[in-house]
This record gives structure tokens, C-alpha cells and sequence, in this order.
């Protein structure tokens, strides 16, 4: 394995683009950071219709993308028949970086000795019916030899049921000639207006030589009480003292976890929701009554406010003009729900709000109906059907007990909040902040949050595509990773030569 990772080597120091198969692709986050950071998407391998079909319809010439849209299940796919299908070639030579995040529901504890079977046995888990789709991700890996990969997931697959998955991928890695490291990042430190944290997982052949795994942070954000518990909850497993300072604490020696890079209060401050999303068209059709309940399409073309560079923010900028995904005109996929009980209970939320506080609201705007009508001599007795049917028109019916997260009014001078695949059902997690829209957030602001640009198309309508990009790995965030991954590659070579070649930035 050694002389084909050395070859692959040598032939992108000498100015080949590395080939990169994503796997468990989705509509393709990661493929697109990886591409802006100079990486070519050769293939993806993603079993989702919708999803398969926008990462074709983004990375694939109109002539490819019937060959590529094709949903693909990993469980029944071996990389030779992948190969053969896709026409990569012999599947040792095809490809030269693997990346993609094995669904988080997959995880299973199979144990050390069970994921070291892989090398021996990888047939066995072809139809595993426990769904471990993390030891396909390393069967791909072991038959297509990749210099090196990314693997993405849930801080909980460093604690899943107090099994460290991340830890074990890495001593697979290992048998397989790598050098492996993981930690924890957030998206907000790396030019999203999203907090979003997660585990990445970077390996590279030995022969490579690498020093350093992960960016360093380019903004600033103090992460709320909330996202440091989770860290530190998803962290347990790695902890080798109980000391709840995860600066203080001593590690195993052996583990294959690195601190998070530091994030300096002198950066830039993170990318805030309105410099996100305030240049897009302002959207007020719900309020008149001109939208209807229905699937939502994108066959509706909104031209941007301004063209005038100079009255948008930077990011804004980026998101209009990044290379390959240029859109200077306008958006088509800037579509809402119909949610015409809430608009008003959304009008009246402050920023920050979260259910218990919209549910209140909705009770005071209940009780004020009650009292009205009590003024036109129409008296509605507690328990009457008038009385529960009026309650169903302005109460929404959850327990504000039960449910606390399940409504938030963003804030526009903070980033916002994890975008979850559950946009897929609804979009209450994300109401707009602006209160004379009176609405969630839509499609096109979802992609905007996740730091898709405008020009990145979404396959299917409005369901689909939010929970596609509910699913996703921020491009940016890819893109920091993608760029330092692929200046180690560059940086030298196991003679000792150097490259001094450098990824631009977008």
C-alpha cells in the first residue's frame, strides 16, 4: 500500500488535482468546500433521491448528471462496483481523498476487535442489519487507498452508550497505514453565521508526514452555556480525570483526540444572522393572503434588493459571488411555510424567545379574543366547543413544560442556532428576526446560514431541500478543513523536498 499512496503523492505535488470520493454525500456540504479549496469531486455515493440529485445537479456537467444522480446504498454497493459504474478506473488508482459523515443513527457498539475484522472480513458487513454504515465508510477506505479523509459526525459519536467510535475508527486507521486525530469544532469560528458544533475526524498516510490535522479558528464567538455542556458531555469518554475544566484535564496518552485550536478574542467577530440574510428580498405574501398550504416549489424567480455591492455586507458578497456557484441577479427557492396561526404570536416575540415565552403570548392574545367578544355580548364558557375551537385557532397545542426548544426567535446581532434535518418537518427553531415579516426562516436563508451560496441549487421542493441542508456540513467549514488538509499534502514529501504551494481563500 505504501508505493501506491507514495504514487498518488507525487502525482498531486507534481500538479494533479486530488480526486475526491464523498461518501454519504448529501446534497453535498462537504463536497463543496472541498472543491473551492481546489479538490475535484469525482464521485459521491449518497442513497437519499433528493440529496443524490443536488449534488449531482451542483458538481457534474449536464452531460454526467443522469450517470450521477442516481441514489446509491452503500450497504449494497462494493467500491469495485462503484467504480465500474461510476467509470473511475482500477479502484486502488481512482481516488485520492475520501470524505463524508456516516449517519449518527447508524452507530452501533461492535467493539476494537469487531472493527479490525474489517480488514480480514469486510464481506460481513455488506448487509449488517444494525445499520453500522461507519464500517462501510472504512471498507471504501481500505479499497480505494486514499492519501487521506475526512470523516464528520455528532460530538456523541465520541460517547455513544460510553463507546468512543471516533477513538476506535482511528486504531483501524492505524492497521491501515494512517495517522489519524479528532476533535471537536464549531462552524461559527470558521466564518459561518451558524453555531454549529461537531466531531471531524482527519487521517493521512504516513507517507505524508503531517503536522498539523485542523484550521485554526478565523472568528470569534463565546458559545452559550449549552453548546460547552454538550462538548463536555460528548467529551466523557475521552476525560481521563473528573475535573469538569476540559483545559485542565490530563488525557490518556494514548488517544487519538486533540484540543480544539483556541479561539482568540483579537479575531473577527462571527459572521451575526443579519449580515446573513439582510440583503435577501423581504417576503410579506404570507400576510396578505396571496399563499396557500402546499408543497412549495422553486419556479418563482425574486430579484435581490440591491446589486450594489457596496450596501451588502462581506458575506453577502461571498454568498452572491462564490467561484462556480455565481448568482448575481436574484433567487428562486426563497420559500416559507404557511403557518397562519402563528404570524401574529411571531410578531410579537422578542429576540432570543423560545416556546415558553411564544406560548404565553399566545395565551394573552387568547384571552384578549375572549375579552372582545365578551364586549359584543358573545360569551364563550371554558369547555364549550366555541371556546376549545378558539383555543386551537391562536394556542399552539404543545406543553411549554415538554417542548422549551422547540420555537426561537433568532436574534440578528448573533449567529444563529444549529439548523437541524428536522427543517425537513418544520421551521420554528429558526423564526426570522425581523417581526414585520412575521414568519420562518426559507429556504434560500437556510442555505444562506449553512453558507451555501445562492448559486447552489436544491433538488425537489421546500421539505426536501430544508432537510438537506439540515443535514449538511457547512461549506465554509469544509472549505477551512479542505484547505489545510490539502497543504499538508503539499507541504513535503517523505524525501524531505518542499512544496510551498498554498490554497487560496474564497
Amino acid at each position: 500500500m505504501s508505493q501506491i499512496f507514495k504514487q498518488k503523492i507525487q502525482a498531486i505535488r507534481a500538479g494533479s488535482v486530488p480526486r475526491v470520493l464523498d461518501l454519504f454525500a448529501g446534497c453535498g456540504g462537504i463536497s463543496l468546500g472541498f472543491q473551492a479549496a481546489g479538490f475535484k469531486i469525482s464521485a459521491a455515493v449518497e442513497i437519499d433521491q433528493f440529496a443524490a440529485a443536488s449534488h449531482a445537479l451542483n458538481f457534474f456537467e449536464k452531460a454526467e448528471f443522469e450517470h450521477h444522480k442516481v441514489p446509491i446504498d452503500i450497504t449494497r454497493t462494493e467500491p469495485q462496483e462503484l467504480a465500474e459504474m461510476l467509470s473511475l478506473g482500477p479502484v486502488e488508482r481512482a481516488i485520492d481523498v475520501i470524505i463524508g459523515g456516516p449517519p449518527c443513527q447508524a452507530f452501533a457498539r461492535v467493539g476494537r476487535a469487531k472493527l479490525r475484522e474489517i480488514d480480514a472480513h469486510p464481506e460481513a458487513y455488506i448487509h449488517d442489519p444494525r445499520g453500522n454504515l461507519y464500517l462501510r465508510y472504512l471498507a471504501y477506505v481500505k479499497a480505494f487507498k486514499p492519501i487521506a479523509l475526512l470523516m464528520e459526525n455528532v460530538p456523541d459519536m465520541l460517547n455513544y452508550g460510553g463507546h468512543n467510535i471516533a477513538e476506535e475508527v482511528c486504531e483501524t486507521l492505524s492497521d491501515l497505514g494512517y495517522v489519524s486525530h479528532y476533535t471537536l469544532l464549531n462552524a461559527v469560528h470558521y466564518g459561518v453565521p451558524e453555531m454549529r458544533e461537531r466531531m471531524f475526524l482527519v487521517a493521512f498516510a504516513r507517507e505524508i508526514n503531517p503536522t498539523s490535522f485542523f484550521p485554526e479558528p478565523t472568528n470569534y464567538h463565546e458559545l452559550p452555556r449549552g453548546y460547552e455542556g454538550t462538548r463536555q458531555v460528548a467529551l466523557q469518554t475521552v476525560i481521563e480525570s473528573s475535573r469538569t475544566s476540559i483545559q485542565e484535564t490530563l488525557f490518556r496518552e494514548n488517544t487519538s483526540f486533540i484540543m480544539p485550536p483556541e479561539v482568540s478574542d483579537d479575531l473577527p467577530p462571527a459572521i451575526t444572522a443579519k449580515e446573513a440574510l439582510e440583503d435577501l428580498p423581504p417576503i410579506f405574501d404570507h400576510l396578505s393572503g396571496n399563499m396557500k398550504r402546499g408543497a412549495r416549489r422553486f419556479d418563482t424567480f425574486l430579484p435581490y434588493p440591491t446589486t450594489d455591492f457596496s450596501k451588502i455586507s462581506e458575506y453577502a458578497i461571498k454568498m452572491r459571488k462564490w467561484p462556480g456557484h455565481e448568482n448575481l441577479l436574484g433567487i428562486s427557492d426563497h420559500v416559507i411555510r404557511y403557518l397562519p396561526r402563528d404570524y401574529d404570536i411571531f410578531e410579537k416575540m422578542n429576540p432570543g424567545d423560545q416556546y415558553p415565552e411564544a406560548y404565553s403570548i399566545a395565551l394573552d392574545m387568547f384571552h384578549r379574543e375572549l375579552a372582545e367578544l365578551g364586549k359584543k355580548g358573545i360569551d364563550i364558557s371554558e369547555g364549550s366547543d366555541a371556546y376549545t375551537n378558539l383555543l386551537k385557532k391562536i394556542v399552539p397545542p404543545y406543553d411549554p413544560g415538554k417542548f422549551p426548544n422547540k420555537w426561537r426567535k433568532m436574534e440578528p446581532d448573533q449567529p444563529a442556532r444549529t439548523l437541524m434535518a428536522h427543517l425537513g418537518k418544520d421551521s420554528y427553531s429558526h423564526i426570522h428576526y425581523d417581526s414585520k415579516q412575521k414568519r420562518t426562516i426559507s429556504v434560500r436563508e437556510a442555505a444562506r446560514l449553512q453558507s451555501f451560496p445562492d448559486g447552489f441549487k436544491f433538488s425537489g421542493t421546500m421539505n426536501p431541500a430544508f432537510k438537506q441542508i439540515g443535514n449538511a456540513v457547512p461549506p465554509l467549514m469544509s472549505k477551512a478543513l479542505a484547505s489545510n488538509m490539502l497543504n499538508e499534502i503539499l507541504r513535503g514529501d517523505y524525501n524531505g523536498k518542499t512544496g510551498g504551494q498554498k490554497t487560496d481563500a474564497l
